[in-house]
């Protein structure tokens, strides 16, 4: 049971849901249930979430943020290089959810500020909000369906192959808790991949990759691709070995694209976002040998 609740609700850690269950605070229909309680299916999830103590309410804090689109239910957002979408240790605040509190203080009403998926602090592109629960609850319904189609580009060193499918799971690495790696006892991920381009600069090789997700496991598109030994440019957690003749300052990764179903009209929506400046003139770069 805790592990469907996680799937259905993503903006609740399954550990939290684990002790709503055992509080009462989630009920199944109409029921208290235990987290290892089997599912069957069809079953009736009521969830009253308490409310969070003051002490951890996060700050409004007005920033310039890149709004996509926005209407009464969705923000999307073009988040730069840099900015921490959560506020976590060693990044109390100024973080995107900070900034999206102040832009629409509605969401503070949201768990999460309505934020259903995240991006990693140096990487760039689109991140959806939910402006409301019901909007959140059928956009993490899309997430767990995947029927959300997000495609990344990438800067990776190597020759990979001109497309293919990284179809490995992903969980935590036993030697470095900090780092995820491809390990059997992880959750399924899987990874989408076409070549764009490919260069040769500074006596090496790299190609431009267009990724589609199937799953959205922690940092998956850098992991995969650091298991078909192509990591990302910049990358220094999971660039393995020394990668001679180019430096960036972050992973070259950018969430250039998103498509999903409307929660209100459920008609399909895609937006995108172009490369940022520093990502077209690494590529720039590399057409021109180095």
């Amino acid at each position: 049971m805790d592990l469907a609740l996680a799937r259905l609700f993503p903006q609740y850690s399954r550990n939290r849901l684990q002790v709503w269950l055992k509080t009462g605070h989630v009920l199944v229909d109409g029921r208290q249930s235990e987290g290892s309680a089997m599912t069957i299916g069809g079953e009736k999830i009521a969830i009253a979430a308490p409310p969070a103590a003051d002490v951890a309410a996060p700050k409004a804090q007005r920033m310039a943020l890149a709004i996509v689109f926005e209407d009464a239910d969705l923000i999307v957002v073009d988040k730069p290089v840099g900015l921490v979408v959560h506020p976590g240790a060693g990044n109390p605040d100024r973080t995107l959810l900070n900034g999206l509190l102040a832009h629409a203080p509605g969401l503070r009403k949201v768990p999460r500020a309505g934020i259903v998926h995240r991006l990693d602090k140096d990487t760039s592109g689109l991140l959806v909000v939910a402006k409301n629960v019901t909007a959140q609850m059928k956009l993490a319904a899309q997430l767990a369906e995947r029927s959300v189609k997000r495609t990344y580009l990438a800067v990776v060193h190597g020759e990979p192959p001109a497309s293919g499918t990284v179809d490995e799971p992903i969980g935590r690495d036993s030697r470095e808790r900090t780092r995820m790696a491809v390990v059997p006892s992880g959750r399924e991920a899987r990874t989408n991949y076409k070549v764009l381009a490919r260069f040769e600069a500074a006596r090496s090789r790299f190609a431009l990759l267009e990724c589609r997700l199937d799953t959205g496991r922690t940092h998956q598109i850098r992991v995969h691709l650091q298991h078909i030994k192509c990591p990302i440019v910049g990358d220094t957690v999971y660039r393995r070995g020394a990668r001679p003749g180019l430096s960036f300052p972050r992973q070259a990764l950018h969430a250039a694209a998103l498509e999903l179903a409307h929660p209100r009209t459920g008609k399909s929506r895609r937006w995108s976002a172009p490369l940022p400046d520093d990502m077209s003139r690494l590529i720039e770069k590399l057409r021109h040998g180095g």
